[in-house]
């Protein structure tokens, strides 16, 4: 029996017809889309729903997360949100009393803030202070650096004498002498972790299943998301786990995944690997058709790639790149032989110019060869651009994915100690890309179960609306309403629905049968229970969907 919608708005994403009044479905897709002038077809063959007037969107898709990641993060432990060291050490040794070695041989902690040791860094001696006995790491707010104590760096085996991964990006930061200090910068621990488990003879549990991915998914889909991007497979365990969670019913999302590249000699092995993964696990639901590479650090952390020598110290330190340029026209020209599409980490405006640079090059050359350029680039947070830049995405077909929920104060000022007051005010601006006619694409980018709450796409909208973050608020002494500069650097509702909806679904290349309502895509529809276009913008978090159809079938809510 078809399934017609009726008296509703609807919010197409079409730019040829972007409101319609109701859709007919049948099949899982949409048969037809009404507008206020179309009779709704006759009870009998239908199931009729009158809406009356609720707004309705096309399913939303969140274009840059880490399912996985909020999976096996499980076991960690949330540190008290507070500037206070001593506050922090206290709360992690009292939870070493009560957690001892025997029952918790490792503790992982998140997260302290980015701000927390202004101006210093710190130091493993200090983590020692409060538990020496095991491993213990502590994130901090970027997810990029991290603060171990001295047993960590000794069952890791790091010491003077290891060689960091990639020097001045990913790294142990070291005293005068080269000894580790307890600072680590970008995951540079994970190259050795097997040794910390193996010396300790036990493994966190981390183990990739249908019912541990199950809450993410379900949390995604109460909040109208049916299509997702996965930016970094780190084990491939989760691929079956949701072939699984697919042939119960219970996966309403579209899925598509990344596998992660660091340097053009391991772009082959990589591109192998995603092959392999999509060719053994991929459905009409699951792909695999990405490379991830992370091109420079974090701003929080003192090592993105920028155009003028960062502040914090007189050493002219321009940051670092993972690979120069050269290199990374070879990895895209490579990644285009073998049509696969690249997915890019970029913060600094070096990074992102060096980004433009590379893709520019790599579409000369091929255009040069008589070659096609099939490859789809997207640069994923470009937290930094500089004004004479913001044209280049739109003019080389370029992709720019922002994450919403950054918008405001959830890194705090941290930045500003590396980059100075103006760069800082310029972060988060994409006003040049927008008006130059880039497709710009949003997501949540949640990698802990910490903060699978901020994957709410409204909360992220509310943010990305009004430069200020709810839960975390900049001083509203130094920054009237807590706003976060620039104020006119907020987004509009529309754009950030185009982002979420349309837009993402060309990124993830899944365009033809997703993003908008419009005849023969599936039915992938999110009923709101209050119009956010009527909404004060800094209640756009409040709105929920009442309703959430995946092809045609309702994955959550009601539609009474």
């Amino acid at each position: 029996m078809d399934l017609t919608l009726t008296n509703g708005r609807f919010f197409t994403a079409n730019e040829a017809a972007p409101w319609a009044s109701g859709v007919v479905i049948r099949d899982g897709r949409i048969a037809e889309v009404l507008d206020k002038d179309t009779p709704a077809p006759p009870a009998g063959a239908h199931q009729i729903h009158d809406l009356g007037g609720r707004l309705v969107l096309p399913g939303l898709i969140d274009a840059h997360t880490h399912p996985s990641g909020v999976a096996k993060s499980a076991w960690h432990v949330s540190l008290p949100q507070t500037d206070d060291v001593d506050a922090i050490l206290a709360f992690i040794r009292k939870h070493g009393e009560r957690h001892p070695k025997e029952e918790a041989p490792y503790l992982f902690f998140e997260y302290y803030p980015s701000t927390l040791f202004a101006g210093s860094a710190p130091t493993k001696e200090l983590l020692d202070s409060a538990i020496s006995d095991r491993p213990v790491l502590c994130q901090d707010f970027s997810d990029h650096a991290h603060w171990v104590n001295s047993k960590m760096l000794e069952l890791l085996e790091v010491d003077e004498h290891t060689p960091d991964p990639v020097p001045g990006l990913e790294m142990f930061v070291r005293d005068a002498h080269g000894v580790p200090t307890g600072h680590i910068l970008e995951f540079a621990h994970l190259r050795f972790i097997d040794r910390l488990y193996d010396s300790i003879g036990w493994r966190p549990p981390e183990e990739l299943t249908a019912e541990s991915l199950k809450p993410f998914f379900d949390f995604m889909t109460r909040h109208g998301v049916t299509s997702l991007f996965e930016a970094l497979i780190e084990d491939e365990d989760v691929l079956p786990a949701l072939r699984e969670l697919h042939r119960r019913g219970e996966l309403h999302t579209r899925y598509e995944g990344a596998v992660r590249f660091r340097t053009l000699a391991d772009l082959p092995d990589a591109i192998e690997r995603a092959q392999r993964l999509d060719r053994e696990h991929g459905t009409d639901h699951i792909r695999v058709r990405t490379l991830k590479l992370f091109l420079d650090g974090t701003n929080e952390s003192g090592n993105s790639a920028v155009l003028a020598p960062l502040v914090h110290n007189d050493s002219g330190s321009l940051g670092e790149m993972q690979i120069e340029t050269d290199e990374l026209v070879s990895c895209l020209l490579l990644a285009n032989e073998a049509e696969i599409d690249v997915h890019i980490h970029m913060v600094g405006d070096r990074a992102f110019r060096a980004g433009c640079d590379a893709v520019d090059a790599a579409k000369k050359s091929l255009s040069e060869a008589g070659e096609a350029w099939r490859t789809q680039v997207t640069f994923a947070h470009c937290e930094l651009i500089d004004p004479a830049d913001m044209h280049r995405p739109a003019e080389l077909g370029i992709i720019v994915n922002w994450t919403n929920h950054w918008s405001a104060g959830y890194f705090g000022e941290e930045a500003k100690s590396y980059l100075g007051e103006e760069r800082w005010n310029r972060m988060y601006d994409f006003r040049g890309i927008l008006q130059a006619g880039a497709s710009m694409t949003f997501a949540s980018d949640v990698v802990t179960n910490y903060e699978l709450h901020r994957g709410n796409p409204f909360f992220g909208m509310q943010v990305a609306a009004t430069r200020v973050d709810p839960e975390l608020p900049l001083d509203p002494d130094r920054y009237p309403g807590s706003v976060r500069p620039s104020s006119d650097s907020r987004f509009d509702v529309t754009a950030l629905l185009r982002g979420h909806t349309i837009e993402a679904a060309r990124q993830l290349r899944i365009d033809d049968r997703v993003g908008s309502l419009e005849v023969g895509k599936d039915a992938n529809l999110v009923v709101l229970d209050r119009d956010l276009f009527d909404v004060e913008l800094d209640q756009l978090g409040q709105v929920s969907p009442s309703a959430v159809l995946f092809e045609g079938e309702l994955a959550f809510g009601s539609l009474t």
